[in-house]
């Protein structure tokens, strides 16, 4: 009889290696991230979030012409059906928008002939479909519960200045769409997240895309992952001012109470998205008259570190994001639908990857408890 493998408890997997994938590396200690091997603070500097779409989709940078054609297929996909438009409306106005989201997603395959075709082209198809469709539905269920009608898309812009049409109903200012834009790009990917790894546990059974961008909307929507950009802004709220930022991050800090946006499961230095963003979030903030706004978090940000610095607790991605959203006037509940619509990209390359070289994920877990315990009859019980 063969010997059982060696086991060994991970709880929360986080030295455990599930696979091999060409799309984001992360180096913690260095503080650096790249997208098929291109820095991140190049990419958003310079490119362009279908781009990125792109790049992690197909592991390489399009041509003019290939972004071209891509941006064509992405466009053509907007609008959402009259069906979809009149399950949206139907939707209570007081529900989460991430429950919103999670539930369309869903219901986008009860539209879709291919749903159960499990070819690698229809798995794209419907990856581009989501993607797509993503600010239609979050724009489309705000405009809802304020009582306004909805924005059709406009195809002949692109994602984050389309995004931003359908929510507020007017052209957004260049400075804005593009900071859309960066934000977008920034949370394209990160590596095997735990709604990536709800994704890829998904497909991985044979499943389909919606289903796995489905489970990934939902993971996302915890308070310690997608969900922390929205603490972020509510605790910048429940500070006052910049007078009581001293007082409150050293109560805090002798309290054991967690500064929300501050620390990292993988950061042990500076998140290499954080670093970008805080430029890019001062620019916003002065454009739209939320300067305050700014200094309040970059004073938090500088008691941080000169109380925990050292210990490797920097801002993380959410703590800028937060500040950016907010400036350009988003719902505070809408922060974690805008972080899917862009992480839409990452959860689509990881499932792809994992549909061309497919096994079964199915981790063991170590059991503590009795054995050999006698069955009572519940007329003894």
């Amino acid at each position: 009889m063969p010997e059982a493998p060696a086991m060994h408890i991970d709880k929360g997997l986080d030295n455990t290696i599930i696979g091999e994938s060409r799309k984001s590396f992360i180096d913690g200690q260095a503080g650096i991230l790249e997208y098929v091997g291109i820095d991140i603070d190049d990419l958003a500097r310079t490119s362009t979030f279908e781009e990125v779409v792109f790049l992690l989709w197909n592991d390489r940078l399009p041509t003019a012409a290939e972004l071209e054609s891509f941006e064509t297929e992405l466009r053509a996909e907007y609008s959402l059906s009259s069906e979809m438009v009149g399950m949206l409306k139907s939707i209570p106005h007081d529900a989460s928008p991430m429950h919103v989201l999670r539930s369309m997603v869903s219901s986008l395959a009860l539209e879709d002939p291919e749903c159960n075709d499990q070819s690698l082209e229809s798995e794209r198809r419907k990856a581009i479909r989501v993607l797509s469709k993503t600010p239609a539905i979050i724009a489309g269920f705000d405009r809802c519960r304020r009582g306004l009608e909805l924005i059709d898309p406009d195809p002949s812009l692109n994602m984050a200045t389309n995004f931003l049409w359908m929510l507020n109903g007017e052209m957004p200012g260049e400075a804005s769409a593009r900071a859309i834009d960066v934000c977008l790009i920034l949370h394209a990917d990160h590596g095997i997240n735990a709604s990536t790894f709800a994704a890829m546990v998904t497909i991985a059974t044979q499943s389909d895309m919606y289903s796995a961008l489905t489970s990934a909307v939902g993971t996302l929507r915890g308070p310690l992952h997608g969900g922390a950009n929205e603490r972020v802004m509510h605790m910048l709220q429940s500070i006052g001012g910049h007078d009581e930022v001293e007082s409150f991050v050293m109560n805090s800090l002798e309290n054991k109470t967690r500064i929300m946006g501050f620390g990292h499961r993988v950061y042990k230095a500076l998140d290499p998205r954080a670093k970008y963003l805080k430029t890019f979030a001062e620019q916003i903030a002065e454009e739209t008259g939320n300067t305050d706004l700014y200094v309040l978090s970059t004073r938090i940000q500088d008691i941080m570190d000169r109380e925990v610095g050292a210990k490797g607790i920097y801002p993380n991605v959410d703590f800028y994001s937060a500040t950016t959203y907010f400036s350009l006037g988003l719902a505070i509940d809408l922060f974690t639908p805008v972080f899917a619509m862009s992480r839409n990209a990452g959860w689509a390359a990881h499932s792809l990857e994992q549909h061309q070289d497919n096994r079964l994920i199915r981790p063991r877990c170590q059991y503590m408890g009795e054995h050999g315990v006698e069955y009572v009859h519940i007329d003894k019980r």
